[in-house]
């Protein structure tokens, strides 16, 4: 079964909100259409009604059945019980006064419906850097017990038969210790499993079981024991060579006694520059799909768009957003 045929089995009858703060932006809106004639999820666009409705006219996109809401005109009683929720979850961090400005920025609003339960996932990213839709996901929805930084994942795909992959994290951590690419290969397992992949995860390094030493070898290693202890019953195995975690042959040769290597479906990158670019090379070299990136290890969905998005884009990350909020209701 096609990814999003499954992932829209999963969603279906949920009636799961997801909420775009991007909403007067033309890519958005003709996803939302979609999504809702389609009746995947609920969208709510954040923006000025007229603006959106102007826009939506225009493009001949159907908002029928649509919620929009103003940030700038929000209810006064609700805006108040958000600014309130807002200040008690930053702990001192944000007066009131401060909260009040805060929270008509469309990041801000968005993330503070999905803790409070209005939504049940967000997408941004459209038109704002990563660093506008992740911050606030972190400093409100916050990560996980156990997981000290969220990570970023792609879904990498081919072909009709549906030859399927994880890469992480492709997106956020410049640099991650031992401990946080311990937690972002369990998290990618997790993620893994949601989209239908089997999850064998090799931690990647430019040495093979010890075949070459240094402090980047011994963080890789070093994480795959932690790894082991945090998810003994995962199949994860390191530190791996991409051809070793990928080609049954060379993985006799380098790794013949490892459970991973040769068959590997999650590969884990050490640092963010191969990471990114490991996954545009299977991308532009390979003809592989590349969906996401998936925001993984944050209490409820959060997901960034690529600015370069098109409409296609936004409609699939909004599925999987949606699919996410089955891990977190």
């Amino acid at each position: 079964m096609d990814l999003f045929e499954s992932l829209t089995a999963k969603i279906a009858n949920k009636n799961y909100k997801i909420v775009f703060p991007e909403g007067t932006e033309p890519r958005i809106i003709g996803a939302a259409a979609r999504l809702n004639a389609d009746r995947v999820l609920k969208p709510i666009l954040l923006g000025n009604e007229a603006d959106i409705h102007q826009i939506a006219s225009a493009k001949g996109f159907n908002l029928a059945g649509i919620t929009i809401i103003d940030p700038a005109t929000y209810p006064s009683e609700g805006f108040a019980a958000m600014v309130t929720a807002f200040v008690e979850r930053r702990k001192g961090k944000a007066t009131e006064e401060q909260a009040q400005t805060i929270l008509k920025d469309p990041n801000y609003f968005g993330t503070m419906l999905v803790y409070m339960d209005l939504a049940d996932g967000m997408v941004s990213g459209a038109v704002h850097s990563t660093g506008d839709t992740v911050r606030p996901a972190l400093q409100i929805i916050k990560t996980k017990p156990g997981v000290h930084r969220t990570s970023g994942a792609f879904i990498m795909q081919r072909g009709r038969d549906n030859e399927r992959y994880l890469f992480s994290d492709c997106a956020i951590n410049i640099n991650p210790n031992a401990q946080e690419l311990a937690e972002i290969a369990v998290e990618s397992a997790k993620t893994a499993e949601l989209f239908d992949i089997d999850p064998k995860v090799a931690l990647l390094s430019f040495s093979t079981m010890g075949s070459a030493r240094g402090d980047e070898v011994t963080k890789v290693q070093e994480a795959t024991k932690i790894a082991h202890e945090l998810a003994p019953d995962l199949a994860i195995d390191g530190e791996l060579q991409f051809d070793a975690a990928y080609v049954p042959v060379v993985a006799n040769q380098k790794a013949p006694d490892s459970k991973v290597a040769g068959q590997a479906t999650v590969f884990v990158f050490p640092e963010l520059q191969s990471g990114n670019i490991g996954y545009k090379i299977a991308q532009r070299f390979g003809n592989f799909e590349a969906i996401g990136p998936i925001l993984q290890g944050l209490n409820k969905p959060i997901s960034d768009l690529s600015r370069g998005s098109n409409e296609e884009d936004v409609y699939k990350l909004a599925i999987i957003t949606a699919a996410q909020a089955l891990q977190t209701t």
